[in-house]
């Protein structure tokens, strides 16, 4: 059962990261499921707060268990030999330990047993003596048993390389299988070499196919915060909120002219052309706002209110070209629209709600706002 990203906790305002999986816990009428936390900080929570150690008394306890007690185990798969077999080793208490404390060090950006196993092998490509294979066979034992056949990533071989590399010369690989020699521990090392080269021959093509990608690392994300009590007039020195809808910047759209992208936007949502010239005039972009709501709106105002949208930002920022400026500032920041006034198609909430299209849109006109290559050509 794999770990689930992200949560968190808060510590003196401080934020905690951590992540969590099912776990089975004894009750009065027997076991449930529950969550299992385990944070960078090395706290553990699961219906109350332990550590690694408090874990292992209540893995041993039965207190909680990793799989449901009450349903018989699977069966395993007929008995193959050791040396070739593809299913993980079954899961022990003491596996999952080792399996927390990896999520714990990953969680603080520290190197996994997984990710110490192939530093260990990068030493033994760029110098395979036996003191290096040594420090292999260290690393890759250290990996928990379970998840010792996904550490090369190989859907084909598993972890067998491995196998095969750490077994010494002279004997039965994993104590059933055929008898390691010089040639088998050199086939390994091609078998990495032959890994590295396909990993950097597609490493080549990618950059190849995604040649349109910016190379210099982007420019962080911003966000625009709603305000409660927006300016009526346009500040001397605006900054990075006239780039909000609520802005106060007049936009002329077929012929008619709109205090704010909300006067326009809701004016054109409106059914009735009585209602458009009421919310066209509203005094407050929060009556201009309520005004729409409250009225019918045209049909198939869903289907059409992100081209208006984004025919509304053109308006308003070639049209303004100070606000444009402003726009262009951002670079290539991903913008998120926060707020709770415009709905969630429009705004940016949460990594489960809101689906941020004007963040999205804000994107498209500043990229719209550059000077295009094709018309430099052309000219």
């Amino acid at each position: 059962m794999p770990w689930n990203r992200p949560t968190h906790r808060l510590v003196d305002g401080e934020r905690i990261d951590g992540a969590w999986r099912h776990v089975w816990v004894k009750g009065y009428a027997g076991h449930h499921v529950a969550d299992l936390f385990a944070y960078a900080d090395g706290l553990l929570s699961c219906q109350e707060t332990m550590d690694l150690q408090g874990l292992r008394r209540r893995l041993e306890s039965g207190k909680i268990a990793l799989t449901d007690p009450e349903r018989p185990a699977p069966e395993r798969p007929e008995q193959v030999p050791r040396w070739t077999a593809r299913d993980p080793e079954p899961r022990t208490h003491e596996g999952f330990l080792g399996e927390v404390a990896d999520e714990i060090e990953a969680l603080n950006g520290r190197p996994t047993t997984s990710d110490l196993c192939w530093d260990a092998i990068r030493r033994y490509q760029a110098d395979p003596v036996e003191a290096n294979r040594l420090l292999v066979r260290e690393a890759y034992l250290a990996i928990p048993p379970h998840r010792r056949v996904y550490v090369l990533g190989d859907m084909d071989r598993q972890d067998i390389p491995l196998r095969q590399l750490t077994t010494d010369i002279g004997d039965p690989v994993c104590g059933d299988g055929p008898i390691a020699t010089p040639e088998m521990h050199a086939d390994v090392l091609r078998y990495f070499d032959r890994g590295d080269r396909g990993e950097r021959e597609s490493r080549e093509h990618l950059a190849v196919l995604h040649a349109d990608d910016p190379a210099p690392p982007g420019t962080p994300a911003l966000e625009l915060h709603e305000r409660l009590n927006p300016p009526t007039e346009p500040p001397e020195q605006p900054d990075l909120f006239a780039l909000r809808n609520e802005f106060p910047s007049p936009l002329t759209h077929d012929g008619r002219t709109y205090p704010t992208v909300i006067h326009a936007y809701w004016a054109l949502a409106a059914a009735d052309r009585s209602d458009h010239d009421r919310i066209q005039q509203a005094a407050t972009v929060r009556e201009a706002h309520e005004s729409g709501g409250r009225c019918p709106l045209h049909p198939n105002w869903a289907d059409i209110r992100t081209a208006v949208m984004t025919d509304l930002l053109r308006a308003k920022f070639t049209q303004h070209p100070e606000l444009a400026e402003i726009l262009l500032s951002t670079g290539d920041a991903r913008i998120s629209y926060t707020g709770y006034s415009e709905s969630p198609f429009w705004t940016d909430h949460s990594p489960h709600k809101g689906r941020n299209w004007m963040g999205r849109l804000l994107e498209l006109i500043r990229s719209e706002l550059h000077p295009r290559a094709g018309r430099t050509r052309d000219a």
